[in-house]
């Protein structure tokens, strides 16, 4: 059975950031992921946490100056110091909160710039073995430049190139569904193909990106067929609840703990 982590950038956002932890549970969710962890501090989550019995499946490093319009920096020359004091930040989180996968953000740059693309494999280089000395997977996730205009890392073949060529055993592909069908298409198969080196999965519909019960996937199907082909990982809910909520859970009871 599926094992699904409540994102709590976009669900729960009724409550305050800590108290989404808290919500989650009590919804029966038991791991939990979100953009980013940083305007808390390490020990607050990690006892909301353990409070709650909840598991950490996932969050970004840090994406340089959002506010700014930046997505990340890894591709963007000279921010390579600016990206390791980043993930000594990210690893003080990922100590406090126990998170077995991380996620590096490429920026808003063009994937045919020879600098940026030199500059996102010098980061992705580096930032897996710094992780690695912590037992820490790190996740590449292409993006659609629908919801994201620009960005860099924006097709999944691009992604899979450079993990195969990294050969770098914690590097892992984040595949999010609602992005590979935008992308792509041809879900199912790209599952197959693509979950040996999958880390993680992330779920919404398509195209309006809300909960995962109708528009142009069916997710009954693909639940089936991620548990089918054997993966053991978390599926994140990365999906805007088109209500409140606790409303739009009625596709997660089957999944939730008791």
């Amino acid at each position: 059975m599926p094992a699904f982590a409540a994102n709590l950038t976009m669900m729960f956002n009724e409550w305050e950031f800590l108290d989404r932890f808290d919500a989650a549970a009590d919804a029966g969710f038991s791991a939990v992921e979100y953009l980013f962890p940083y305007e808390a501090a390490p020990e607050a989550i990690a006892e909301r946490l353990a409070r709650n019995n909840l598991r950490q499946a996932l969050f970004n490093l840090p994406p340089g100056d959002w506010g700014a319009g930046e997505r990340g920096i890894a591709a963007l020359a000279g921010r390579f110091d600016d990206l390791q004091a980043d993930v000594e930040r990210a690893l003080d989180y990922a100590a406090a909160t126990g998170v077995g996968r991380l996620h590096l953000m490429a920026g808003i740059a063009d994937p045919h710039d020879q600098e940026a693309a030199s500059s996102y494999r010098r980061s992705v280089t580096y930032t897996a073995g710094r992780l690695a000395e912590k037992g820490i997977d790190l996740l590449l996730e292409p993006i659609n430049g629908r919801n994201m205009p620009g960005y860099f890392l924006n097709d999944f073949a691009a992604a899979e190139r450079l993990i195969a060529e990294g050969g770098l055993p914690n590097l892992k592909l984040q595949f999010d569904v609602y992005h590979r069908q935008i992308l792509h298409g041809d879900v199912t198969m790209a599952l197959r193909r693509l979950l040996p080196i999958t880390g993680h999965i992330q779920i919404a519909s398509v195209p309006s990106r809300n909960e995962p019960d109708g528009e142009e996937l069916n997710y009954p199907y693909l639940f089936g067929e991620i548990d089918r082909l054997g993966y053991d990982g978390f599926i994140g809910c990365e999906y805007i609840p088109r209500g409140q909520t606790l409303d739009g859970l009625a596709w997660f009871k089957p999944f939730a703990r008791s």
